[in-house]
């Protein structure tokens, strides 16, 4: 592995090469990276992830959210867990009012072991969940189904990694496009990363705007989509970095996307539109209920339920295929060897990663298309004859 990195530093060093091949082995340099630091991660405590159930929770550990930024973790040769990355602040509505400390209090425990003393409250982590023992309980009681049976959950207000990937994404983008605005001030064409950034604005304006809103009001709703379309696309892209960030595979996330796409098209919707969902013209009156029926579903639950299960779906599955093409090489050690299990598991996760950061552009297309597409018909203007 450290002649891989040796090369590919060469390669990108090396003032002669060109600028396809240099982007080529920057990619598999952050590829290689992520690898690395995949295949270090162990979430159980100590040991070798080798079983069905280790390698299940090794891939789970990595797609879902977490209250500590943690690039890897390893063990010493006498067992001793490390960590590398840093707390995150913990905000949670209890009993007695809400409560904050850092996430390194619980010691990256999320067994419920390790219990956190604070304001007269002792709080616990499980499952990612925190919980708030009963009155004078010091550690948590399970039933026979290991629920917890003296514990509440509290109201978890966060800042975990998801919400610190929205906010840095957010914000290089508020720099991004700030500086692009400031340029046309002074200039015709951009110059710098604004060269980059201008396709782009033009494609999602020209080629998704446009056509499915129309001319007349396509300007008004652009903003939303070059938003959305951004948003989207870097957070899939920072997913596939060493950063670990899994944003859009979260729900709550797709799920807040959608419901503005929602609001957005019901409250533009123009008369034509709701006359066609509540009272369908030329359908024999009978059959206008149930078609109404049908029509507000669609619009309020089926529309947006698309939007966010597709988005979501597609990022998770890509995800957890790559983790388990990396968990191949615990799995076949022994059949292959370190270096053959090791060698297979890069080749295969790396082509699957290729084929990501397509998704993670056509991912973000999709929802920016589809969500153009359900504006442009709560708009559209029909001609009655």
């Amino acid at each position: 592995m450290r002649k891989i990195f040796k090369r590919l530093f060469y390669i990108l060093m090396k003032n002669k090469t060109t600028k396809y091949r240099q982007i080529f082995a920057l990619l598999v340099l952050a590829f290689t990276t992520t690898f690395v630091s995949y295949a270090n991660s162990d979430p159980q405590e100590g040991g070798i992830v080798d079983t069905k159930s280790e390698v299940e929770a090794y891939i789970l550990h990595h797609i879902k959210d977490s209250h500590d930024f943690s690039l890897f973790s390893y063990s010493d040769s006498e067992g001793e867990r490390h960590h590398f990355g840093f707390p995150l602040p913990v905000i949670v509505k209890t009993s007695k009012g809400i409560i904050s400390f850092m996430s390194s209090a619980f010691h990256h425990d999320d067994n419920g072991k390790v219990v956190v003393e604070k304001d007269g409250l002792n709080l616990v982590k499980l499952h990612g969940k925190i919980y708030e023992l009963s009155q004078g309980a010091t550690e948590v009681a399970f039933d026979e189904a290991h629920h917890p049976i003296n514990a509440a959950q509290t109201l978890d207000l966060s800042i975990t990694k998801s919400v610190m990937g929205i906010l840095m994404i957010g914000l290089l983008l508020l720099l991004a496009f700030s500086s692009l605005a400031r340029q046309y001030k002074t200039k015709q064409v951009p110059t710098g990363f604004g060269r980059v950034l201008e396709p782009l604005v033009l494609y999602v304006r020209d080629e998704i705007a446009r056509p499915n809103i129309g001319e007349k009001k396509h300007r008004k709703f652009t903003g939303y989509l070059l938003t959305v379309f951004f948003f989207i696309w870097s957070l899939n892209l920072v997913g596939l970095t060493p950063l670990g960030f899994n944003v859009t595979g979260q729900l709550a996330v797709t799920a807040a996307l959608a419901v503005l796409t929602l609001v957005i098209y019901t409250a533009s919707g123009n008369k034509d539109y709701w006359l066609h969902i509540l009272w369908m013209p030329g359908v024999p009156y009978l059959l206008r209920p149930v078609l109404a029926i049908i029509e507000l579903a669609g619009a309020l639950l089926i529309k947006p339920f698309s939007l966010l299960v597709r988005l979501f779906a597609n990022i998770s599955a890509g995800h957890i295929v790559v983790m388990s093409l990396i968990a191949i090489m615990f799995t076949l050690r022994e059949t292959l060897g370190v270096v053959g299990a090791t060698s297979l598991s890069f080749v295969l996760s790396f082509f699957i990663t290729l084929i990501e950061v397509l998704v993670a552009f056509l991912q973000a297309y999709i929802f920016t298309m589809l969500s153009a597409l359900f504006i442009g018909m709560a708009v559209a203007e029909h001609e009655h004859h």
